[in-house]
């Protein structure tokens, strides 16, 4: 390893499946180090994950990178958004915590909503109406249906606050993350105390809101991490609003990030506010606004879909008329906690490699059809699309994106923007720089550019048609939830 030019820092992405963290050279960007440790998710009704495994998998993957980390200046952590993360007395977890895409709380959302003044009052107050993805719901799921464990919890905190706080001593969040939890009113930027009553949540249970640019804290002792006590610890962020940072991203561009879910957003410096609940208005990791539209079912639909045809990922045919939702987990794009996948119009010549781009297209058209929802009206309508996540070096993705997009794709050559975004914030309080700044200082949004080509609407329109005309059929399950 050569000599690093500026200060080394630790960027750390704790999301659904694992644990990765980047050592990064905060002058140049470059990437000196890495490691990556995997951890569980429940199968069943319900997906939770035990944080103890995250702090596990935190220290597995800081150990691989060996030295590099023991010199790092300053750490932030970046982690998977709306998890509720409920711990006792001692700091320890009451129970697993509910992850984002856990949507048993569907009917407390929906409660939620009608109680509090309805979609519009919520889009007004909180940026966002509360899907069963948001912790609110899940608070008030929990509260419903483990009493118990409720009143035993002493704080609740997001995913990246827990291992923060584990590092620091200090319960801390960020308004990034904090924005997507239902009780963080974007209007004031501040806990709203109406809805904490409402779900029965004492405020005093929740992490201080740190401001962009603030230092969260310092690393204390007996921590077992390879960093040094008075290490400076940033607030951290969503994974999203990482990303964001990771790219550096400008007002107006698009990015697409494809991986478990699927997400679009673009910085804004305009408060969002969606009635429909397509686009939830989250504030971004500096001080402007990250409106965003997430899909629950994205790379591991896709790939289950393959598995069951027998194919490899990339063996797509073109040339069918099926439509294939893969709304395998329930869908948060279109709202339907509850749906299945469907396969409407199969005929005797349809392929199986058909059937699989019939899958990608279904996945790309949830995606698509809130994208003009979450740019803001002056946005350049030809500004490439960022296309980033596991999903983005996949050639069957990018084509699917770009050919039912009609805008040109760029593919990002850095990889781990999440955990990019968080060395970005790291490296932000050793220079005093805007985060997003430092990313663009460190060239990561550069890869290659392809071409726009004619947009596919008939695909699009017909997708569309089959999701309207099956509504009914896909919503059936919710009443007996």
């Amino acid at each position: 390893m050569s000599a690093a030019e500026g200060p080394l820092v630790v960027g750390v992405d704790t999301s659904t499946q694992s644990t990765k963290a980047l050592v990064v050279d905060a002058a140049t960007g470059r990437v000196v180090a890495s490691g990556q440790a995997p951890h569980t998710v429940s199968s069943g009704a319900g997906r939770e994950s035990d944080p103890r495994q995250w702090w596990d998998a935190l220290g597995e993957a800081l150990s691989q990178c060996g030295d590099a980390a023991r010199e790092a200046a300053a750490v932030s952590i970046g982690g998977q958004q709306h998890g509720l993360v409920t711990l006792d007395a001692q700091g320890e977890p009451v129970r697993p915590a509910l992850l984002w895409n856990d949507v048993r709380s569907a009917p407390q959302a929906r409660r939620l909503i009608d109680e509090l003044g309805g979609a519009k009052a919520w889009a007004e107050r909180t940026g966002s109406v509360p899907s069963a993805s948001f912790t609110v719901t899940k608070w008030a799921w929990l509260a419903e249906q483990e009493p118990d464990a409720a009143r035993a919890v002493r704080a609740v905190r997001l995913p990246h606050d827990y291992l923060t706080e584990r590092l620091t001593g200090e319960g801390t969040t960020d308004r990034g993350d904090a924005s997507g939890t239902g009780w963080w009113a974007s209007g004031t930027e501040a806990y709203d105390e109406g809805t904490l009553a409402r779900v029965g949540l004492d405020p005093a249970l929740l992490p201080r809101v740190v401001r962009p640019g603030e230092v969260a804290g310092t690393v204390r002792d007996g921590h077992g991490l390879p960093f040094s006590k008075g290490t400076l610890v940033a607030a951290g962020t969503g994974d999203n609003a990482a990303a964001a940072l990771g790219l550096g991203l400008r007002p107006g561009v698009p990015a697409m990030s494809l991986g478990t879910s699927g997400t679009v957003y673009a910085v804004s410096q305009r408060r969002p506010a969606d009635p429909t609940g397509t686009v939830a208005g989250f504030a971004d990791a500096r001080g402007d606004w990250l409106p965003l539209a997430c899909t629950l079912n994205c790379t591991l639909a896709v790939d289950r879909v393959a598995s069951l045809l027998g194919l490899d990922r990339e063996a797509v045919e073109p040339g069918t008329d099926a439509t294939l939702l893969p709304f395998l987990d329930g869908e948060r794009t279109p709202n339907l906690p509850h749906s299945s996948g469907l396969l409407y119009g199969l005929r005797h010549d349809t392929t199986a490699g058909q059937l699989l781009q019939a899958a990608y297209d279904g996945a790309v058209h949830s995606l698509l059809a809130a994208l003009d929802l979450v740019l803001d009206a002056d946005a350049d309508p030809s500004a490439p699309l960022l296309l980033i996540g596991g999903g983005a070096r996949g050639t069957a993705w990018q084509q699917t994106v770009r050919r039912l997009s009609g805008r040109p794709v760029q593919i990002p050559e850095a990889r781990e923007l999440v955990a990019l975004g968080a060395a970005a914030q790291a490296a932000g309080l050793l220079t005093g720089e805007d985060a997003a700044a430092v990313a663009r200082r460190w060239n990561t949004a550069a890869g290659p550019v392809l071409d726009a080509v004619e947009r596919d609407r008939a695909t699009l329109e017909r997708i569309t048609g089959v999701l309207s005309d099956a509504a009914p059929l896909l919503e059936r399950d919710a009443a007996s939830h």
